[in-house]
């Protein structure tokens, strides 16, 4: 699956946040919408409530497209639970996802790359499939020829993103384990989403 080399800031300031964690916040140069003059905000119908919320989970995930979706919201509606839950969990526990929660990345799409050029293990395992979903008790791991990377090292140095308590990094910061399945409440998401409208749009369109 090839990378998203869009325009990142456009769709940050769409959104009114800083939501791919860029060390320049694009909102403290351009704090209006994109188009001329700022796009006009206009009261949205539920089915645009609805696609907004999808697409602002499909940008904190990396810009996952529609297939991907899907194909996560399917498993989760497979799975005994709230269907909810379960869904933001098979987006969460993506391995490109879960290199970027260990901060051995700076932002969703530096992980992505990690993962696909190989730099990247699962339980010893060298794994670059990035939609790869990792499980509880897996441990993940840079590998080590990969550890003096510029990019990686840089990113551990920035410690104000919190690593979450479903995962848990080793001492020697280049090995991590998920602890537990991630709930609602426990994702550090950029920006408010509601999850259950997001599924709802997906069972309408898919």
């Amino acid at each position: 699956m090839a990378r998203y080399r869009g325009p990142k800031n456009r769709i940050a300031r769409k959104f009114a946040a800083n939501i791919f964690g860029k060390a320049r916040n694009p909102m403290l140069h351009k704090q209006h919408p994109p188009g001329m003059h700022g796009a006009k905000r206009k009261k949205k119908s539920d089915f645009g409530v609805q696609l907004e919320e999808r697409q602002k989970l499909k940008a904190v995930y990396g810009m996952l497209n529609q297939k991907q979706l899907v194909n996560a919201y399917r498993k989760a509606l497979k799975t005994k639970g709230n269907t909810a839950t379960l869904f933001l969990e098979q987006l969460e526990c993506r391995l490109d996802n879960v290199v970027y929660r260990l901060r051995w990345a700076s932002s969703i799409f530096g992980a992505q790359q990690l993962v696909s050029h190989g730099h990247v293990q699962v339980d010893g395992k060298k794994v670059d499939r990035r939609s790869f979903v990792v499980r509880p008790g897996m441990t993940v791991s840079i590998r080590t020829k990969s550890r003096q990377m510029k990019p990686i090292v840089m990113a551990q140095e920035n410690i104000s993103r919190e690593i979450p308590g479903y995962l848990a990094l080793e001492d020697d910061k280049f090995s991590g384990k998920l602890l537990a399945s991630p709930q609602l409440d426990q994702v550090p998401l950029p920006l408010p989403i509601n999850v259950p409208l997001v599924c709802e749009f997906i069972s309408h369109t898919s």
